[in-house]
């Protein structure tokens, strides 16, 4: 019965099988909101209130557990919304359009706007706008508003701006700042990310591989790019655009090498492909990469539990983007990382590809 004495008989998804109800209780115990569960709310009977799935709460009893099929249907058996839960979403779209109005707020600043002039904007309070931010963003406003002066220096940069007017016009405070570390934000020199990479030399090995041609590039500290599955114009443009102007010729034998055994790899892996590399992104992306790194051969996890094992269990999607960003495919090893339901997808290089190169994974790490 309801809470206010009517059936539910057509209105809530009862235990009509036990074992239904339980599947769906342990989803509601887990705070699994993912589609792959199916569609349902949750209802207590108790509290005479019906909540979506994945909310922060602290769990009904079994007994006190309904499963209703949506809103309308929790309504016709009597249960009032939990506004605190959000079943309907109308928290969730507000707080996400407070970040997208944050996130253009910080690209439209000339230097990066405090934690308070955010908040005010967002009327949150700053600890909670805080966790908001990076839970949509997968990064803090700081490290956000870094990005986007990263960003600005590297295209001001490549357009031939002096270094000196591109730091200031990026919004930097000083040039000898940005010189302090500039992996934060280039990943290379800004002297040299002015020139498109020239002055660097990139050493280029082609091979032929089970995936077609392979190139691999490489500067004197090591491994920049790898990539296959195209015709050999386009991975060669893929190279060039990222070092527009520096020197491509020839790999040496060492080089080589690291094609040959790249394509190896490919052919038939037998252990983790393990090679000297340069690898430049930001630091979140970075970051993704090294997890990347630690993922054992003829292993794989999904982009949340990857998420999770960095500490930001809320940047699934900017680990994905991250992974989806890798210049160095085999040697970081994106192809190990699945979909939540163990879908394999999501692959810079094809499924396909993805597909047979687990495989060869498994087949050898048994």
């Amino acid at each position: 019965m309801a809470p206010n004495g009517r059936s539910t008989k057509n209105t809530c998804i009862n235990d009509t099988s036990e074992n239904l109800g339980d599947a769906r209780f342990a989803v509601v115990l887990a705070r699994d909101a993912t589609p792959a569960c199916g569609a349902f709310l949750y209802a207590v009977t108790s509290q005479e209130i019906y909540c979506r799935r994945g909310y922060q709460s602290p769990p009904p009893l079994r007994r006190h557990a309904r499963f209703c099929a949506d809103s309308a249907s929790a309504k016709a058996a009597g249960f009032r919304l939990c506004k605190r839960g959000d079943p309907r979403g109308d928290r969730a779209r507000l707080q996400a359009g407070a970040a997208r109005a944050a996130c253009a707020m910080i690209e439209a600043a000339e230097a990066i706007p405090s934690l308070s002039s955010l908040t005010a904007r967002a009327d949150y309070a700053p600890h909670y706008f805080h966790r908001i931010f990076r839970d949509i963003t997968g990064v803090t406003p700081r490290s956000y508003a870094e990005g986007v002066r990263g960003q600005r220096l590297s295209a001001a940069l490549a357009e031939g701006t002096c270094v000196t007017e591109a730091v200031a016009g990026a919004g930097f405070d000083s040039r000898s700042r940005v010189y302090e570390n500039t992996a934060r934000h280039l990943g290379i020199r800004p002297g040299s990310a002015r020139r498109g990479g020239a002055g660097e030399v990139i050493c280029i090995a082609w091979a032929e591989s089970a995936f077609g041609p392979l190139p691999l590039g490489a500067t004197d500290q090591g491994v920049c790019f790898i990539g296959f599955g195209e015709a050999r114009d386009a991975l060669e443009g893929d190279l060039r655009a990222r070092f527009p102007k520096a020197r491509i010729k020839a790999a040496s034998a060492d080089i080589s090498d690291f094609a040959k055994r790249a394509i190896a790899f490919v052919a038939e892996p037998r252990a983790a492909l393990d090679l000297p590399l340069d690898l430049r992104g930001t630091i979140f992306q970075r970051r993704v990469w090294e997890a990347l790194r630690g993922i054992p051969f003829g292993s794989t996890t999904t982009y949340g539990a990857l998420a999770a094992a960095m500490g930001e269990p809320k940047a699934t999607r900017a680990v994905a983007r991250a992974c989806a960003q890798n210049p160095v495919s085999l040697a970081v090893p994106c192809h190990r990382v699945l979909g939540k339901d163990g879908d394999i997808t999501g692959y810079r290089w094809g499924v396909g590809r993805k597909r047979a190169l687990l495989a060869g994974e498994k087949k050898r790490g048994r």
